[in-house]
């Protein structure tokens, strides 16, 4: 089977662009083709995918989209149509590669088809978009988003510069061979913080002596939304879950959110899960969006982007019973341990978080919410102190091995 590199736009708007990219991945020699995603008139000839099969996948009638004017419905209909077909192609093995083009609408479309296949293909997006919050459009997927700088409308000396660095990036990832993984590695998963890095490193660098490959995720939200999907695909033997703060900033309104669902998929799945309240002393926001009722708090100047506030006693409360609710439900093993000198790096003797009063509000109210089957191990130490690293690795070793 000819495989190819599929490009998603709205011919009605973006055929000129579109051509143009076409053309240049073609002189790359790679094959390609095109889904028109666009609903203002029927597909122009050299459309390999119409709007009309486009919309009918999105269970619509392109005139009927054409008739009712609207475009939000529109743009709804299309992104899950492109999203339907780009998935089916992919499962019968067509596309190498996916690239798309556009505005606002367009980035939506493209990037929703993006979202619906796996980690790995080949994915750019050129959009008009890309230079803000793009977090809506990536999601947990590996979408190479490329800011079109100059609006996608018409071809002139930068828009064709950046196109052709787009077929160019699209066919070299396409042109790359797929490394070859050993299937004797289980695959585990990890989450950090750079205030839960020594520990997390040392960590996983035990796991690995021990023949295991370790996926660590950032615990920013999107790191734990992207471990938690693998997870639900299967992909993940076993979970080291050092860095939890996802849950607090899901409480307080934090920007490193992962939703209401972070920290179940392991439980669901019935997998091994070491978890530790790493980072669960703060919550992340940004400087200028810090809620006022928040700003009088004690607050520490992260970096440029992020400001972290310390959470109190009733808030590691109300944590300690969000996780007991959670890890209560696992169907696996599930152990959990707590580091008595300090949740982070800023949390220990001299360090601005440092309030052992708030932690140990947190382990009495998830001790007492937990049934007795589930172990909570506490050690004297420091969340960043290698031998609590390597107490947690272990555990999560004597786990898998039964």
């Amino acid at each position: 089977m000819e495989r190819y590199i599929l490009i998603i736009g709205t011919c009605d708007t973006k055929r000129q662009e579109i051509v143009f990219l076409r053309d240049q991945i073609s002189a790359r020699k790679q094959k390609v083709r095109i889904l028109d995603a666009g609903v203002l008139r029927s597909s122009p000839p050299g459309v390999d995918i119409t709007n009309e099969q486009v919309s009918i996948a999105g269970g619509r009638h392109l005139e009927e989209l054409v008739r009712q004017r609207d475009r939000g419905q529109a743009v709804a209909v299309m992104a899950g149509g492109a999203a339907r077909i780009a998935r089916e192609l992919f499962e019968k093995g067509e596309i190498q590669g996916i690239i798309s083009l556009g505005g606002g609408s367009g980035t939506v479309i493209g990037t929703g088809a993006m979202r619906a296949l796996p980690v790995g293909l080949p994915k750019v997006m050129v959009s008009s978009m890309a230079s803000g919050n793009i977090r809506p459009y990536v999601g947990t997927s590996d979408i190479s988003m490329m800011p079109s700088v100059v609006d996608i409308c018409g071809l002139n000396r930068i828009s064709r510069r950046i196109l052709r660095n787009a077929a160019a990036s699209i066919c070299g990832m396409v042109e790359e061979k797929e490394e070859i993984f050993s299937a004797q590695r289980p695959l585990l998963a990890a989450t950090m913080f750079g205030v839960t890095t020594p520990c997390v490193a040392q960590a996983q660098k035990i796991l690995e002596e021990n023949g295991y490959e370790v996926l660590v995720f950032h615990a920013m939200g999107t790191g734990g939304q992207a471990m938690e999907q693998l997870i639900g695909e299967g992909q993940i033997q076993a979970v080291l879950d050092i860095t939890t703060t996802e849950l607090a900033d899901e409480l307080l309104g934090g920007k490193c959110s992962a939703g209401p669902n972070r920290l179940e998929k392991a439980g669901e799945m019935g997998i091994p899960q070491v978890v530790v309240p790493g980072a669960m002393d703060m919550v992340n926001y940004l400087p200028d969006a810090i809620p006022p009722q928040f700003r009088s708090r004690l607050l520490y100047v992260h970096n440029s982007a992020t400001t972290l506030m310390r959470t109190n006693v009733e808030e590691n409360r109300h944590l300690g019973r969000i996780m007991a609710q959670k890890l209560s439900k696992a169907k696996g093993p599930t152990v959990v341990y707590i580091p008595l000198g300090g949740f982070s790096a800023i949390d220990g003797p001299g360090q601005p978080f440092f309030d052992p009063a708030a932690n140990r509000a947190f382990i009495e109210v998830l001790e007492k919410n937990l049934p007795s089957h589930f172990p909570v191990i506490k050690r004297e130490a420091h969340i960043n102190d290698p031998s609590f690293a390597k107490d947690a690795a272990q555990a999560l070793l004597d786990l898998l091995r039964g």
